[in-house]
This record gives C-alpha cells, structure tokens and sequence, in this order.
C-alpha cells in the first residue's frame, strides 16, 4: 500500500526531519516551509511515528485542489477517496484552518468538508447516517492562499509527548526542538552533555535518548493503531526493531544543574521514566559557578529569553556571566537557544554559526561556538 504523508513542523527543523525519513527508508521525501512530505507503507507509517525525534505528528496526506467558494471546497473535498480510509461506523470529526484566502470562516468550512465526506461515503456504502462509533480519523484541513490540503492524523497527541514528561517547570522546551539542538550540536554516544540551566530535564533526557538510540515513541500508542487498514503486527514489528537498535554500554554521559531544587527533582523522575536515568548527573548549582568534570564536553542550554521568566535586563545581565564561564576551550561547544537578538554583544564574542528556530512561537536564533 503506497501512502502519501505530511508531517507538520517546528519552522527550522524541516531539514532534520527530512533526513530522518530517509533514513527510514521513506521515499519522495521533499521539505516545504513548515511542512515535509513523503510516501511509504504502512511499515513506514508505524516507523516514523515510533522513531521521529523531531516531526509534531505524522498525517496521511489524501489531497490538494484550489477553492475560491465553497461550492469549490465541497466538490474538492466529495472527489477524494474517503471510502480508502474511512469505514460505516469510523469517527472522522474535522477541523483546521485557513489563512490569506478566499473561505476565510474556519467554521463554515469545517461544516462543508463533512458535509461533502458524508455524501462521498453515502454514495459507496449505500447508507443514510453514519453512528460514527468506531476508530478515529481525525480530519485535517489547511487552506492557505486558496489551496486546500486534506488530511488525516496518525498519531494522536503530538508526537513531542513521548511519555516522560508528565509534568514540567514553568516555560519548558519541547521535546522535539530539544531533540533537534542535540542533532545540530553533533552530539555523539561517546559524548558528555551539559546542561547548566537544565530546568525539568529535557535536553539531558532528549540527549541521553539520542545517544542511546532510544525511539522517542516506542512506548506510547497512537491513533493508527486502531485502524483496520494497518495490521497490529505492523506495529508490534516496528516497536521489536526499534528496540532491537537500542545502544548498550556506551560511554556517554550527561550532567545537569540547576538553581531549583524542585526542577532537578521533576528532570530526575523524567529521565527514569525515559529509561535514562543512570546516565545523568543532576546536582544543585547556578551557572555562574559552571564546573567542568570532563576534558571535552557539548553544553546545551535553553535560558530565560526575557519573554517569560525574567526581565529583558535580568536575561542579558545572565548572558553576560554565561559568556564568563563558558570561555573557548579546546574540545568543548556550546549552544545556546534565545529570542534575544543582542545576545552576542552579551555573551561576548560572536557565534560560530547560527541557526533561526521557532520555540513554540517564539523566534528564536540557537547560537552555536565551537573553535
């Protein structure tokens, strides 16, 4: 069964997630802004969504057309295969969005899908009303500048709750964009990570998960699961596989601190919960008194932008320290995520590389030093 997909995005992660896909063995796989589509079979459906680091949620993608009235929207919509997905007592509630177009009432628009996948699903099973008692298909629209994208949720909650994380300190980070700050800091399974801002955990958790080449949702369902199209044998294959490419025995390890001892206790519980826990070290510290335990060492942090933790004069007055104690040193790199763009004159020197990342909405620029 060939599928087409769509996996929604942080902005700035398209790249690493589309070379992910491949690695899965996903085909087409091609990055749009905010967005990367591929195609595969239902193996690959349950692989992306049991191993992505990165992607939000993974959606069948069932079609496209332009629509400047809803007479548009609801031949559009009656003309894509529906009965392929959906069956006689199948839920398939919709809703989306719309932005720069024509059909501007998200609402209405909701109304006229559903109206048009009743009439499409009336015609093939010969059936007036539809219990909708059965597997779920969540129904996804985006029109965007008149073009309509259809489509159909996977995974259910969002493929960033990966299950650790039942609870968190104020302003987390994402698992997913914590995922991608390792990937783009090159972090190894022989490295020592960092973090001396640490907060709940999530970067040392994601790290550690990364090193081990723990899949993110091996231990979580999906929405998919229930679906009569794919076999459970498809899932509990791809759920052994992934496990079977767990690393043991490696050298890495990571340290966390933090000035607040109910945070590190919360990163602590995480991180056992994630299967990590043995490979972090969380004490109590604040960063003006970072310690180096290691010859080299990849330090990762997410600190307060000024956007919700602490003022703006506060957050720049922290950078200047962060730029006293994390000196140029040969084997160690740092990266630092922030929304503030006068952080370089704060931190002191300018940054290797930079990358534009989106913390939840929050543009943010993740300032990487290596030399």
């Amino acid at each position: 069964m060939n599928i087409k997909f769509a996996v929604p995005c942080l902005l700035g992660l398209e790249a690493p997630i589309a070379n992910e896909l491949r690695d899965m063995g996903a085909l087409d796989v091609v990055s749009e802004n905010g967005r990367v589509l591929f195609s595969g079979d239902e193996h690959i459906l349950a692989r992306v969504n049991i191993r992505s680091r990165f992607s939000e949620r993974i959606q069948v993608f069932v079609g496209t057309f332009e629509a400047h009235s809803f007479e548009d929207l609801f031949q559009g919509t009656k003309a894509m295969p529906w009965e392929r997905w959906i069956g006689k007592t199948d839920r398939f509630p919709v809703k989306g969005y719309s932005l720069n177009s024509d059909l501007f009432s998200v609402s209405d628009c909701q109304k006229i899908i559903k109206k048009a996948m009743v009439e499409r699903l009336k015609q093939t099973y010969h059936i007036e009303w539809f219990p909708e008692s059965g597997a779920l298909y969540q129904i996804q629209f985006s029109i965007m500048k008149n073009k309509v994208s259809l489509l159909i949720d996977t995974s259910g909650a969002g493929l960033h709750k990966r299950g650790y994380r039942p609870a968190a300190n104020e302003a987390p980070i994402k698992e997913t964009l914590a995922a991608a700050m390792c990937s783009f800091s090159h972090l190894r399974d022989y490295h020592t990570l960092y973090d001396p801002m640490c907060g709940s955990g999530t970067i040392l958790t994601e790290g550690a998960m990364m090193a081990k080449n723990i899949a993110p949702g091996v231990n979580r369902h999906f929405t998919a699961e229930q679906w009569n199209q794919i076999p459970p044998e498809v899932w509990r294959e791809e759920r052994e596989e992934a496990r079977s490419l767990e690393k043991h025995d490696i050298p890495f390890h990571a340290y966390g601190s933090d000035i607040d001892a109910h945070a590190l206790e919360i990163a602590k519980m995480n991180a056992k919960r994630a299967g990590v826990g043995d490979l972090i070290t969380f004490e109590k510290r604040d960063i003006r008194d970072f310690e180096r335990k290691t010859e080299k060492g990849t330090v990762i942090i997410n600190p307060p932008y000024g956007e919700r933790l602490m003022d703006l004069k506060e957050a720049e007055r922290l950078y200047r320290d962060m730029g006293k104690v994390l000196t140029p040193q040969r084997g160690w790199s740092y990266s630092i995520i922030t929304a503030d763009e006068d952080f370089e004159s704060c931190f002191g020197r300018k940054a290797d590389k930079r990358r534009k990342l989106y913390n939840g909405m929050i543009k943010c620029q993740l300032y990487m030093y290596f030399k």
